[in-house]
């Protein structure tokens, strides 16, 4: 402060180095005041019970509240300039989800760098779409719906919660890989989309699998595939995309934790095996799961390099889609 006489300000400097240089370091001196944790979604989405619930858990074991900040304004743009122009001490960290990767895309100009303004922490957690469409559509499996759409080219859609959302980003990969041609009709959200993929208004929906999943149950929709690499310990007896048809296909709607650019690595490391920690407690994993997300532990370095190869396949994706939101 700029008040400050000489002498206090010399003896401000004199302690905050020690701090610095023990947080540098991965020192005890970390976390020794509450930790900021943004969330660029509403308070209730699945980012948000995610940063929570594992928060609390972080709160517990090293004694600092870790307080989540929402920010739900353009896409994660707010939350993420919020987090670039942050101090790289540890102290203000960011819970996000694969959308971070594509809106390196899908807006044509961003004031800052999805990969090289962020330093990756974790992954958390991988939550499965699931490909659902009316019972009474036809179809029985992914082969037969990508006949069924085959034999109608241009006619039918397909639905998403929104454009840009994780479920229109499945759909257009599915779409793309199983070389159909469909419309896209983005919806306000995922209840309305399911809705009228229910009522047949649309023919499919790569649907978040938790608020599908009380419609698969009493029958009023058909769960075709999930898009992850593995089946989901939600619905096991429905197969991932790629057992269903389409080798290779996978969509990882992930939830990960990010810092600054410039925080240390020791200090990365430190808190990145404090999540280690927390997602192999047996209670964290029943929760995650009841909440249809899977742990899916990944390190910093592993987790920087799968932001890095999302950017580029959301990328293609956005581009064949010719999407574009600004």
């Amino acid at each position: 402060m700029k008040t400050l006489h000489a002498s206090v300000a010399a003896a401000v400097l004199a302690l905050a180095v020690p701090v610095a240089q023990a947080a540098e370091k991965g020192g005890d001196a970390y976390p020794s005041k509450p930790i900021r944790m943004l969330v660029p979604f509403s308070a209730g989405s699945v980012t948000d019970i995610l940063a929570r619930m594992l928060g609390q858990k972080m709160t517990e074991n090293w004694r600092q509240q870790v307080v989540v900040d929402n920010r739900p304004s353009a896409g994660g743009i707010v939350a993420s300039q919020t987090l670039v122009s942050s101090a790289p001490d540890g102290y203000t960290l960011m819970t996000i989800s694969s959308g971070h990767s594509s809106n390196a895309s899908l807006y044509s100009k961003l004031p800052y760098d999805t990969v090289k303004d962020f330093a990756g922490v974790a992954k958390v957690a991988s939550i499965p779409n699931v490909l659902v469409v009316s019972p009474t559509l036809g179809p029985k499996n992914v082969k037969d719906l990508i006949a069924f759409v085959k034999a109608k080219p241009g006619q039918l859609n397909f639905a998403s919660a929104g454009i840009g959302s994780a479920t229109h980003m499945t759909g257009e990969q599915f779409k793309l890989e199983a070389g159909l041609e469909l419309k896209h009709v983005p919806y306000k959200g995922t209840p309305e989309a399911l809705t009228d993929t229910m009522q047949g208004r649309v023919q499919y929906f790569f649907a978040p699998i938790v608020p599908a999943l009380p419609f698969v149950k009493d029958n009023r929709l058909l769960a075709l595939a999930v898009t992850t690499k593995d089946r989901s310990p939600v619905l096991p007896n429905v197969p991932t995309v790629a057992e269903a048809g389409i080798p290779g296909f996978e969509f990882d709607f992930w939830i990960g934790v990010v810092g600054p650019a410039k925080l240390p690595k020791a200090l990365r490391d430190r808190i990145s095996q404090e999540y280690a920690r927390i997602l192999a407690l047996p209670d964290i994993r029943e929760r995650m799961l009841n909440a249809g997300a899977t742990p899916a532990f990944l390190g910093p370095e592993q987790f920087d390099a799968l932001i890095k190869n999302d950017v580029e396949k959301l990328g293609r994706i956005v581009r064949a889609a010719k999407i574009q939101i600004n």
